[in-house]
């Protein structure tokens, strides 16, 4: 009864004016973020970090709530329009949200975007609200093996999504790995592949990668299809909309199902409460499991709304999960609720196992501020300001990208203040260009250098544990379940699917 009551006093704060308006405010401001690519809601927070020195802790924590929501919201847009995610989250958003734009179909796109955002979000928030102290109790049941094979499990799952060729996901993935390797030892403080460069002991950073990767290789391929100068007029016919093209057609909804809106939500808020897991791996696994258990996976890839509203419901879901670790064990989520972490530690609030339920008061307008951004917010935005986001398409592609390429460059360099990273941009943009005329899936790349560290550090930590015996991985619980997963997964989406085609040939 003491945490409903203080759940309802957070709703009741957001009706201070003063409340209200740093909500709004940092809502817009993660949308901006969010929605250029190289700026993220993680920037946004940080510059928002010397301001709580003058804020209440509440008021502070409200505006890192709504940032992060939005933020996670508006990679969609440019995932969507311009084929380059505002965000790492918006990936699997950009495989299926591009073709539709293409088709003239971008503010269905978008549609689905706020709607599986909104639902995703809204159940995010609720269930961090209820039941965050299960869920804690349930990532304490993961042990170093479980973690090294839940994080195998994310990588061979998005290896086996590639539906051209799984090959050359995992060749792409493997060079993920390797690249995240260069610089400091993950257990040793010994610097490794460095070439005897000084530059690289600190390692690559995710920053310059995720440009590279996505806008500068994107202006590339533009610039190699000889079409800067000119516009598709049937882009231009599709921005000029009424606001109700942005609601998404009932029948497609009812299609994509309500079970799979909540499957997905769960997964995200599952994958959010995970040290380090973040937005990325919980699209990556909605967007897998939404494909195996679709009646019409051969459309993925070719604009699905179904994989729209699987990756986007995760990823704001995740949102809400992502705050379990960090206020129960002080163990940020993700990267943005680590700084949030450093907002309550400026405040000479840490955050334990009692800090929820002695500081509820605190912490609960944020709650509020989490739940009213997705249920209210998200779904505004969109049919207020989508028309203005397709327009994006409609300016003279040389102005708009280069004007992109400028922007992804100083955020390189905002994000790492490193000329050299800048510079680094620039290699992998050349390098990502090259993977796409290929045909390797450069996600995977992403997914690699992301999550690679993390899986080298558990294997190696698990096998310190087991004294070398790799037996640890199949005899701890937690392992075993997601290595049972992963099993499932790669006999339903390879094995399977083969003999489907087969019957059906026949």
């Amino acid at each position: 009864m003491d945490a409903m009551n203080g759940i309802l006093g957070g709703f009741a704060a957001l009706a201070n004016p003063e409340t209200l308006l740093y909500m709004i405010a940092g809502f817009l401001i993660g949308m901006l973020f969010g929605a250029v690519p190289g700026l993220t809601s993680v920037l946004a927070i940080a510059l928002l970090l010397p301001l709580t020195y003058s804020l209440d802790v509440s008021t502070a924590l409200v505006a890192c709530a709504s940032i992060f929501m939005a933020g996670m919201c508006s990679g969609s847009i440019t995932a969507t329009t311009i084929n380059i995610p505002g965000a790492p989250s918006s990936m699997m958003t950009a495989i299926e949200g591009y073709p539709m734009q293409q088709r003239g179909e971008g503010a269905k796109a978008l549609g689905h975007a706020a709607l599986g955002s909104m639902i995703g979000g809204t159940i995010g928030a609720l269930l961090l609200m209820v039941v965050s102290p299960l869920a804690a109790d349930v990532a304490l049941l993961i042990r170093t093996p479980g973690k090294f094979s839940l994080i195998a499990f994310a990588l061979i799952v998005i290896i086996i999504s590639q539906r051209g060729s799984i090959t050359k996901g995992m060749i792409a993935t493997l060079l993920g790995v390797m690249i995240a390797s260069v610089g400091i030892d993950v257990v040793q403080p010994i610097a490794r592949f460095t070439f005897g460069t000084s530059a690289l002991v600190q390692g690559i950073e995710m920053m310059p990668l995720i440009i590279g990767t996505f806008a500068i290789s994107e202006l590339l391929v533009q610039a190699d299809s000889r079409s800067l100068l000119t516009v598709d007029p049937g882009k231009i016919k599709s921005t000029l909309i009424r606001r109700r093209d942005f609601i998404p057609p009932w029948s497609e909804v009812r299609e994509i199902g309500l079970l799979r809106y909540l499957k997905s939500a769960i997964i995200g808020y599952a994958v959010g409460i995970l040290p380090g897991a973040g937005g990325s791996m919980a699209a990556f696994v909605s967007y897998a499991e939404s494909m195996r258990s679709s009646k019409h996976p051969e459309r993925y890839g070719k604009g699905s709304p179904e994989g729209i509203a699987a990756a986007e419901c995760a990823n704001n879901s995740m949102c809400g999960g992502a705050f379990v670790p960090m206020l129960t064990f002080g163990i940020p989520g993700d990267p943005t609720t680590a700084i949030v972490l450093g907002v309550l530690v400026i405040n000479g609030l840490q955050p334990g196992p009692q800090f929820m339920s002695q500081q509820l008061d605190l912490v609960a307008p944020m709650f509020a501020s989490l739940f009213v951004s997705a249920l209210v917010l998200v779904p505004l935005s969109i049919y207020l300001l989508g028309p203005y986001f397709l327009k994006l398409v409609s300016i003279r592609r040389d102005v708009l990208y280069s004007s992109i390429a400028v922007v992804a460059l100083v955020g390189s360099y905002v994000a790492t203040y490193s000329t050299f990273q800048m510079a680094l941009a620039l290699v992998f943009g050349v390098l990502a260009y090259y993977l796409r005329k290929q045909q390797y899936p450069t996600v995977c790349m992403l997914l690699g250098f992301v999550l690679g560290p993390s899986l080298e550090e558990y294997c190696r930590r698990s096998l310190s544990i087991s004294d070398g015996n790799p037996m640890v991985f199949f005899t701890s619980p937690d392992s075993v379940f997601f290595v049972v997963l992963t099993a499932i997964f790669f006999y339903f989406m390879v094995m399977r699917k083969p003999k489907e085609r087969s019957l059906n040939q026949s």
